[in-house]
């Protein structure tokens, strides 16, 4: 396995999405790990899935990590 050169938190967000965006350009796709946290949020399905899916749209590795 090759060393990840960028950590991104991905919330499934405007934000997020963006700066995941930037990590793939400048590192590829397979350099990058996408993060996300299943914290007991309100909205938990809704946020992971569009986390989920735009990690895949980006080709990236996505992990989601439980912290309830």
């Amino acid at each position: 396995m090759s060393k990840k050169q960028a950590v991104v938190l991905l919330s499934g967000g405007m934000d997020s999405s963006t700066i995941l965006a930037k990590a793939v350009a400048e590192h590829g796709a397979h350099k990058v790990l996408a993060l996300s946290f299943n914290y007991g949020q309100r909205h938990r399905e809704m946020e992971l899935a569009a986390a989920g899916n735009i990690a895949e749209s980006y080709k990236v590795e996505w992990n989601v990590i439980d912290l309830i």
